[in-house]
Parts: C-alpha cells; structure tokens; sequence
C-alpha cells in the first residue's frame, strides 16, 4: 500500500515535471514571437527600400548618363560629322570634271543661209552621254588655207556654253563682205573645224569635217567667225 502511494507520487512528480518543461518551452516560443514583433519596423524598413530603389540614381548621379550620348550625336564638331551625315571630306569636293565637245562626241553641220547675206551657220549637236563644253570660238580652215580667221569681239559670251545631250550650240560666219570690199576671194570645197581648249589657242580634241554644198562655199579676206553661242538667232546676228 505505501508502495503503490510512493509510486503514484512518483508518477505524480514526473508529471508535473514534464507539464513544468512544456510550460517553458511554451515560453520561449513565445518570446521568439515577441523578439519577431519587435523586428517588425525592420520589416517595415526593408519593405520601403524596393520604392527607393525605384528612382532613377543614375541619372542623377552620373551627368553624362543622361545627357552624354545626345550630346555627341547633336555637336557633329568634335567627330568631324555635319547634322545631315556629310562628312567634311565630301563637303570639299569640286564640281564634276565636264569635258570639252569635239569631233568624236559631236556631229557637226555647215550650210550657208539666206539671212544675213554671205552668212553660213555651224551647228553642233552633241551625240555623248553627258554634257559638254564649247570654248572660245571654231578655228576654221577651208581646204589647204594658211591663215586662221578672226573672231568677232562683239560675240563673246559671258560664260562658257555647255551642251546637253542631243542639244546643239552655234557658231556664224561672215564668208564676204556684202559690198565687195574684201579681196583675195576664192571657193572652199572642204571645211575643217577645230575645238579649242580652256586655254586659248590650245587643242580641245579632234576636229570636225562637215559636209559643204557641192559647188563649194564662196569666201574672201573679211572671213570671221562668232564665238560659240548657246541660241542659234545670237550666232548670227553679226
């Protein structure tokens, strides 16, 4: 009997013992819990801080993050570039070089005409791919002639005349006095025509040899020539 009462106090003890430890445990998981709302303005703190990192820091702290690459795109001076992407290279380039009409880019005609009296009209039509230029004035030579005839002052243009393809330009010429002043006077049957260069007096490629009437083209010691005339009524207006 005071075996079994020893032994029910025993159990007794143990028990409460355990209910004494579960009790503390119990109590420190509450005061985790209570350490955890203490760290909540923490949490609070942290959960801020996505909002902070939502602006731009870059930008303010970097000057040249927001304006640096404008600014080398807009100035075109330090990289040598103009607003329209010509580079300065291309900005020094020159008109295009044009070539000088001559007897293997023209066809040439000459035919004496009614009006002005003892005139003959020299056409050139230009049969290349691009423009050409016609300096000065025809160098002439009718048949084995040793003499060059004159040019008319009164006809020089004030710029060179320039000729697009499958466009033609004029020269006229003065064959005779009108009153018989002249001397010397004599028949062409075969006309040669000389270019000129962009020197006076220098070769602009081969010459030309229009086709004359076949009783040939009366001329005598007042010959001259107008300069190249970009119409056909300025060539012969003197």
């Amino acid at each position: 009997m005071r075996t079994s009462r020893i032994r029910l106090l025993a159990a007794t003890g143990a028990t409460l013992a355990a209910l004494a430890l579960t009790a503390c445990e119990d109590g420190t998981g509450t005061e985790d819990e209570g350490a955890g709302s203490t760290s909540r303005p923490t949490a609070t703190a942290t959960t801020d801080t996505p909002s902070d990192a939502g602006k731009d820091d870059s930008a303010s702290s970097d000057p040249t993050a927001a304006g640096g690459g404008g600014k080398d795109t807009g100035s075109g001076g330090e990289g040598g570039n103009t607003d329209d992407g010509k580079t300065d290279e291309g900005a020094d380039d020159g008109p295009e070089t044009r070539v000088a009409c001559n007897g293997s880019n023209t066809t040439v005609t000459a035919r004496p005409v009614s009006r002005p009296l003892n005139h003959m009209l020299i056409t050139v039509k230009n049969t290349g791919s691009g423009p050409c230029d016609l300096t000065y004035y025809p160098v002439l030579r009718f048949d084995e002639m040793q003499w060059v005839p004159q040019p008319i002052e009164e006809t020089k243009p004030q710029a060179v005349v320039g000729i697009d393809p499958g466009e033609s330009a004029y020269a006229g010429v003065l064959l005779s006095a009108a009153d018989g002043s002249g001397d010397g006077g004599t028949t062409g049957h075969k006309l040669a025509v000389g270019f000129q260069g962009r020197t006076p007096n220098s070769s602009g490629g081969p010459s030309a040899i229009p086709s004359l009437p076949a009783k040939g083209v009366y001329y005598d010691s007042t010959l001259a020539v107008s300069y190249w005339q970009q119409s056909m009524d300025d060539a012969l207006t003197y």
